[in-house]
């Protein structure tokens, strides 16, 4: 009997051992679950990827001030100013610059301990028409193109030397007719190829430690890529004093695909040269070139297909980054949130897009979930 007694204490301790136990699980699993939702709320996409490679932004005046600034801080480590440095908004006229706008989110880099990347120094468009123009009101020369060229260089680079780690030196030189190979601006009927090697050459006499890029946008198209690659060489040949390619990611859920974004970075390191994704979003309409009016059949909507479609592109086009953090210095979001975007102006004015990781509320998207969930990866 007595015997029997041990066995009925023994069975209730063990009882009550377990109960005590599955309840410090229980307890220890919430606890665990409140604290990943902490974490989860106090990381933003730089931390996530700060084994990978920084995260930036593409920013303007406004977007280094108030909710917008601090949404900034919070998930991104470097920012890209989206206009205010091109050349026209900061040089428009030969004896007059705008540094207003660029200074302040120049020192808003400063002041956050942000990389920051400039933009850009040479491009068709947003271009000031007076550095074309001769006195007599023909074209002005080669010889005098070069010279204004490098003043604008000398001055902007110079300027924000120290600040600017990187810049997108030449912007879009590349036909978008596969038949030709240089895209015929004004700089290039002026200058010929000469302006893009003078351009780096200015660029790296005024801030030896920036480094320089080529920008280009559809550099994963196999027919464009080619022709980019041709460009990089010619130059990596020549050495001219380029460090990277910039890809623009003006992407879509129509693609590009894996494959050939694979195909891309395999070309573009080949080289030996850095490579960034300067300009991300992801649009839920198929590439066009040319700006259109907006038609009857262009629903704005963001369904839930499009979104799973969206959240899909994104998953995929950041498991291959993460597979190339070799490759890959940097990847920057042309623009910050839904909010606001340059596709909802471009290529159908009016037409909303929905191209990033945060919607019009500022808040994350499901995509947002998807780019930051690679635990498995990283164990």
């Amino acid at each position: 009997m007595a015997h029997l007694n041990i066995l009925k204490n023994s069975a209730l301790l063990m009882l009550s051992l377990s109960l005590l136990t599955g309840c410090k699980n229980e307890s220890d699993k919430k606890e665990q679950t409140a604290v990943t939702a902490e974490e989860q709320q106090e990381k933003g996409l730089k931390d996530y990827y700060s084994d990978y490679f920084p995260i930036g932004v593409a920013v303007g005046p406004g977007t280094v001030q108030g909710e917008s600034a601090e949404l900034l801080k919070k998930e991104f480590n470097s920012i890209t100013p989206e206009n205010v440095m091109k050349m026209g908004p900061i040089h428009p006229e030969q004896d007059r610059f705008n540094w207003e706008q660029a200074d302040a989110i120049a020192n808003f880099a400063r002041e956050n301990d942000l990389m920051m990347r400039g933009h850009a120094l040479v491009w068709h468009q947003q271009t000031g028409d007076w550095i074309f123009e001769a006195e007599d009101g023909g074209k002005v020369s080669k010889e005098e193109l070069l010279s204004r060229m490098k003043t604008h260089i000398d001055s902007v680079v110079s300027r924000y030397k120290g600040t600017i780690y990187a810049w997108d030196v030449v912007n879009e030189a590349i036909a978008d007719d596969s038949t030709q190979f240089l895209r015929k601006s004004e700089w290039y009927d002026i200058a010929g190829e000469d302006f893009i090697i003078k351009a780096f050459e200015y660029a790296r006499a005024a801030d030896p430690d920036a480094k320089l890029y080529y920008n280009d946008y559809n550099a994963i198209i196999p027919e464009k890529r080619d022709r980019i690659y041709k460009l990089l060489k010619m130059l990596v040949d020549r050495d001219v004093p380029i460090d990277g390619v910039g890809i623009q990611g003006h992407w879509s859920i129509y693609g590009p695909s894996e494959e050939e974004l694979r195909e891309a970075l395999d070309m573009y390191s080949s080289l030996g040269l850095e490579v960034q994704i300067t300009e991300l979003d992801v649009s839920l309409y198929p590439w066009e070139k040319e700006q259109r009016e907006r038609r009857p059949e262009d629903v704005d909507e963001f369904t839930p297909e499009l979104e799973q479609k969206q959240l899909e592109a994104y998953d995929m086009f950041f498991r291959v980054f993460r597979d190339y953090k070799d490759v890959l210095s940097s990847v920057t979001f042309w623009n910050l949130s839904d909010q606001y975007s340059w596709l909802d102006y471009y290529p159908v004015e009016g037409r909303k897009n929905y191209p990033l990781l945060f919607d019009e509320d500022m808040q994350r998207k499901k995509a947002y979930f998807q780019v930051i969930d690679f635990a498995e990866e990283k164990e």
